[in-house]
């Protein structure tokens, strides 16, 4: 049956063939994951799930679906002359009951699958 497909990228990243799914990746991109830490490779994983779902593709077994949405954000300060600041990115899904949020980043180009 062969290993899964996360397994297989999960390879490629880390032998550094530049070769994931028989595509090439550029090397500045391995690189700059290669050296990313937990939280940002976190939002890597769900900026790259939110896009692959917007394009129909089903990811079977990979948890919630996660909606994507831009927003302006007030800083809370009084004296504050720029209020609302952004637009800043975040990640909604539903787990356990509940509605999680994850702060994205102030992206400048996001997947067509956004919830605005």
């Amino acid at each position: 049956m062969g290993a899964p497909r996360s397994q297989i990228a999960a390879d490629a990243l880390r032998v550094g063939s530049g070769v994931v799914g028989g595509m090439s990746i550029d090397r500045d991109v391995l690189e700059a994951v290669r050296e990313m830490d937990e939280h940002e490779l976190r939002r890597l994983y769900i900026l790259a799930k939110a896009r692959l779902e917007g394009r129909g593709v089903e990811l079977p077994g990979s948890g919630p679906e996660v909606k994507l949405r831009k927003q302006m954000v007030k800083c809370g300060k009084d004296s504050c002359t720029r209020c609302p600041h952004g637009p800043y990115w975040y990640a909604y899904w539903n787990e356990d009951g509940k509605r999680r949020s994850r702060y994205l980043g102030k992206l400048e180009d996001v997947p067509e699958a956004v919830d605005q």
